[in-house]
């Protein structure tokens, strides 16, 4: 049983999230303002992107890290729908499968959120967030240290690397990279993002004093859509917070006094509809450092 934790008490101020959680099978389940919570358990994306696979195995160590957090909204619930596999290295399936249970949530009023699972997630969850609006502007915010717009290659397909190029052919251009690398992306994906007008903070703009630019880009996204969607990779962190994901980085972003009131922005906003992390590698983490990690920022947004 992975929903398990601390047992205080069962009055309602002594609650933590395992006692908030219930698992179901019937989307029909699903009420306004729920979370729901679906497992993304799928690295073939990652295997096709040359990447370390490991990924899939990711879901259940996040959630265990997320059981024990207390709960501070009076009324929160959330709904477990399990995991999402990839059989047969059908990746194409697995996205859609989860873009259909994504949309179904979202049609009734609830919030989405994703456990990956390789960023191959990104499409998949985005997809079903176009299938529920498809009359609305959907914007993305993506932390991430890659741009993720590869085109896919012949005899490949879809990887974890191509989400945004895939996200642009459907003529969205509604995005924002954050926490972008200069040494994790060639000149080539830098004339991509160009050339597909996706906007982008690099991470060495991510200091306290530049705040304010930080805050205005976001702002300026935020306005100009409909509806939210936040993408979180967790390669975008220093590899001595998060060691355990895909691609390590040696220079990555700091969850410090900085990145939290940013990333506490883009949470507040009503316009928010969907959160997913991505690139948990339990194959290569440490003490669970970087599956904490992934818990804590995916607990940020039921504290808001």
């Amino acid at each position: 049983m992975i929903w398990q934790g601390r047992l205080d008490g069962e009055e309602l101020l002594f609650h933590r999230l395992f006692q908030r959680v219930r698992e179901a099978e019937n989307h029909d389940l699903v009420i306004t303002n729920d979370f729901v919570l679906h497992g993304f358990a799928v690295d073939e994306g990652v295997r096709r992107n040359k990447g370390r696979v490991g990924a899939k195995d990711a879901p259940d160590i996040i959630r265990k890290n997320m059981a024990n957090f207390p709960v501070i909204m009076p009324d929160f619930s959330m709904l477990d729908f399990g995991n999402i596999t990839c059989e047969d290295g059908d990746l194409e399936k697995a996205q859609t499968t989860l873009a259909e249970n994504v949309s179904q949530v979202l049609a009734k009023g609830a919030k989405s959120m994703v456990l990956g699972g390789g960023h191959e997630v990104t499409f998949a969850h985005y997809s079903g967030i176009r299938n529920a609006f498809p009359d609305k502007k959907i914007g993305i915010i993506n932390i991430d240290a890659h741009f993720d717009n590869r085109r896919p290659e012949d005899g490949v397909g879809a990887s974890s690397g191509t989400g945004f190029w895939q996200i642009a052919q459907e003529e969205n251009n509604h995005t924002l990279h954050i926490g972008i690398q200069r040494n994790s992306n060639t000149l080539k994906l830098f004339d991509t993002a160009h050339q597909l007008g996706m906007k982008y903070i690099l991470a060495d703009e991510i200091f306290f004093e530049n705040l304010p630019s930080v805050y205005e880009r976001i702002t300026e996204l935020i306005e100009s859509v409909d509806v939210l969607y936040l993408t979180i990779c967790m390669d975008v962190f220093n590899a001595s917070i998060a060691p355990g994901v895909s691609a390590a980085a040696y220079n990555g972003l700091f969850t410090d006094a900085a990145f939290m009131h940013f990333y506490k922005h883009i949470l507040k906003s009503e316009k928010l509809v969907g959160l997913d992390v991505a690139e948990v590698n339990p194959q290569f983490d440490i003490q669970e450092r970087t599956a904490r990690l992934a818990a804590s920022l995916v607990n940020e947004w039921f504290m808001i």
